[in-house]
C-alpha cells in the first residue's frame, strides 16, 4: 500500500477516535482546562501525531494508548465528583485576591500574579479602581470573579422596588428562511398565528433570515437585506395606551353626566382600570 494512503487512513482513524474521545471528556472551553487536562491534550496530540505519520508504529498500539489516556482522566473525573478533597487536589482551589476592599498581596504572590496582571482582570469585569472591590477570587481554571461594594452595584428592579414582568426563553421560529414547528409549539404558537404576524410586516418568510418569539408573544425578525428595516412590535404599547384612552374616557363621562348615579359609575370604573393600569405598565413597557 502507497505510504500517503496509509496516512489518510491513520488520520482518518485517530480522526474518529480522538472525536468519540472528545465526546466522553464532555464540553469545556480550552481556556477552562486545569493544568492535568492541558497536559492530557499535548500527550493524546502527541500520541496521535506520532501513530499517524510513523507507519512502523501498528496502529492498535496507538489507540490502545489513546485508550489508556482517556481512561485514567476519566476515572480522575469520577472519583473528583465524589471526593471534595481529591477535586482540591486535581483540580485545585480559588484564591482570595480581593477581601473586604483590601488587596492579598501574599495570594497574589503565590498566584504568581502581578498588580498590572490584577488591574486587568478588574477591567475585564468591568471594575477600574480596586477600592471598588469588595471581594476578588481567582478560579482554578484562571478566571477571576468580581463582587462589588455595595455602592458600586448595579442598580436592579429589585433595589427600587420596583415589579418587571417574568421572561422565558425567547423562541426561534424561523431560521434561514424556514419555519422551525418545535419551537413554535414550545411558544404555544402555531403556523397560522406566524403567517399572521409576517403578513402584518409585509414580508415573506423566505426573507427572513432569523425570527424569534419572546416570552410576551411578539414577533421580531431579521431580514437577508439588511438595508431594509421592519417595524418594532406594537401590541403592548398598543395595548396600554388603548387602556388609557378608555380610562380618560370614563373620566370624561363622570365629568360631562348630570345624573349622579352615571357619574358614581363612571368615577367607579375609571378608578378601577387606573389600578388595572398601574398593575400592567411594568410588564408592557
Amino acid at each position: 500500500m502507497p505510504g500517503w494512503i496509509e496516512i489518510i487512513i491513520r488520520s482518518v482513524v485517530f480522526l474518529i477516535a480522538l472525536f468519540a474521545l472528545s465526546k466522553g471528556l464532555g464540553k469545556k472551553k480550552l481556556s477552562h482546562l486545569t493544568a492535568f487536562q492541558y497536559m492530557l491534550t499535548i500527550v493524546i496530540g502527541g500520541i496521535v501525531a506520532l501513530s499517524v505519520v510513523n507507519p512502523a508504529a501498528p496502529v492498535a498500539y496507538g489507540l490502545i494508548a489513546l485508550a489508556i489516556w482517556f481512561l485514567i482522566p476519566f476515572a480522575a473525573e469520577f472519583i473528583a465528583l465524589k471526593s471534595k478533597r481529591f477535586r482540591d487536589v486535581t483540580k485545585g482551589k480559588g484564591t482570595v485576591l480581593i477581601q473586604n476592599g483590601k488587596i492579598m498581596e501574599d495570594n497574589l504572590k503565590k498566584e504568581r500574579i502581578t498588580t498590572d496582571d490584577l488591574l486587568g482582570q478588574l477591567r475585564n469585569n468591568n471594575v477600574f479602581t480596586a477600592a471598588d472591590v469588595e471581594f476578588a477570587v481567582m478560579e482554578a481554571n484562571g478566571d477571576v470573579n468580581v463582587l462589588p461594594k455595595k455602592e458600586n452595584q448595579p442598580v436592579t428592579p429589585k433595589m427600587l422596588g420596583t415589579k418587571v414582568s417574568p421572561s422565558k426563553e425567547p423562541q426561534t421560529v424561523i431560521m434561514d428562511g424556514k419555519m422551525l414547528l418545535e419551537p413554535l409549539a414550545n411558544a404555544s404558537l402555531n403556523t397560522k398565528w406566524l403567517e399572521t404576524e409576517l403578513e402584518k410586516m409585509n414580508v415573506s418568510i423566505e426573507n427572513v433570515f432569523l425570527g424569534q418569539v419572546d416570552s410576551d408573544g411578539q414577533l421580531t425578525v431579521d431580514l437577508f437585506d439588511d438595508k431594509l428595516t421592519v417595524p418594532s412590535p406594537t401590541e403592548k404599547p398598543l395595548l396600554l395606551a388603548t387602556m388609557k384612552k378608555c380610562q380618560a374616557d370614563l373620566e370624561m363621562f363622570a365629568l360631562e353626566t348630570e345624573n349622579e348615579e352615571a357619574k358614581a359609575l363612571y368615577q367607579k370604573n375609571s378608578e378601577r382600570l387606573q389600578q388595572a393600569i398601574d398593575k400592567l405598565t411594568p410588564y408592557v413597557n
